[in-house]
């Protein structure tokens, strides 16, 4: 600790407090004492700091399993972000795929009730029944990328409100005025949020929401459906992710319906569907290495005083500008 702190500048005390994730030290010090540490090839003894500590120093990241498929890759990539900035901290992730099975006979992960893990970390919705049995769990947890009516839970999400707002405003920059939300709004606090973005817009430009204009992408296991246009096709489509957005590009295609000649599609999360699809999707980028970091830190923060609260914390997206959407030019046969 002293040549660490010696290299920095600080006392051995501050060394001691960051390596140990005590108060008192800022978090960009906390990292750069903790980056020297390794640098200089020093590691945490795991063994003697759990036995110290009574600690295990593993969060459990549980992931539902209808979002692992072999074409759903955004989770994954995520628990890569936090099982990388829980090592920096001296901790690691395990990752728990809860099947629908468990999930429907509330089954709690072997993690839980075999003490392997200081905390939970929820990564994509689960089932109103099942967050009842994670509220009651005896350990620190947080929602990641979605919350719910108990509020004691606290909740890392983009701001999908605001994002999914922001992208309607362009499309009506842009001359559009019939404009399609695509999107099972029973199916996720997400998709709600970003629908509810779409309808303040169109609320404030004076433009009717009408019901064929919700168009359903999934059932209500989260499997994607064979998605119904309405009659009259938008100019528009506001879709809740991109991978549906690529779906329903597909779809139009093989209806003889030109992108973004025809119809303008934008999609949400700026995953590899927004460049795999042609043309490459309008779409927002979701931060994953903020929403991780800041997971990371508040589920430790948890741990080291379970009385901490942090309530619903908002990560800001932005908007990826590319080929799907054009300007329209309204006709009297194409409003």
């Amino acid at each position: 600790m002293r040549d660490i702190a010696d290299r920095l500048g600080v006392s051995s005390m501050t060394v001691s407090k960051a390596l140990n994730d005590k108060e008192g030290v800022s978090e960009e010090l906390k990292e750069r004492i903790k980056v020297l540490a390794v640098e200089m090839g020093y590691r945490y003894n795991a063994a003697a700091r759990s036995m110290k500590e009574g600690l295990t120093h593993h969060v459990g990241v549980i992931i539902p399993e209808r979002f692992t498929g072999p074409t759903q890759s955004f989770y994954v990539r995520v628990f890569q972000h936090i099982s990388k900035h829980l090592e920096a901290q001296g901790y690691y992730g395990i990752l728990h795929i809860l099947n629908e099975e468990d999930e429907q006979a509330l089954i709690l992960p072997k993690l839980y009730s075999d003490n392997k893990v200081d905390g939970f970390i929820v990564l994509g919705q689960v089932s109103k029944a099942y967050i009842e049995m994670v509220q009651a769990m005896s350990v620190p947890k947080i929602f990641l990328d979605f919350y719910d009516e108990h509020a004691e839970i606290d909740s890392v999400v983009t701001d999908n409100f605001y994002a999914a707002y922001e992208l309607t405003n362009y499309l009506i920059q842009q001359g559009h005025r019939r404009i399609a939300y695509v999107g099972n709004l029973h199916s996720t606090s997400s998709i709600q949020d970003r629908f509810l973005g779409y309808y303040k817009s169109l609320l404030e430009h004076r433009l009717t929401l009408l019901p064929d204009l919700i168009v359903n992408d999934r059932d209500e296991r989260g499997s994607f459906i064979d998605m119904e246009l309405p009659e009259q096709l938008p100019t528009a489509f506001v879709c809740n992710c991109d991978q549906v957005a690529h779906l329903l590009v597909q779809k139009l295609s093989s209806m003889g319906i030109r992108i973004p000649e025809d119809c303008s599609v934008t999609g949400f999360d700026n995953d590899i569907y927004a460049t795999l699809c042609d043309p490459k999707l309008t779409t927002v980028e979701v931060d994953m290495e903020q929403m991780a970091r800041v997971a990371v830190q508040s589920i430790l923060k948890k741990i080291d005083n379970p009385n901490r609260r942090f309530g619903r914390v908002q990560v800001q997206g932005n908007i990826i500008y590319r080929d799907s959407v054009r300007t329209h030019h309204s006709t009297p046969d194409n409003p």
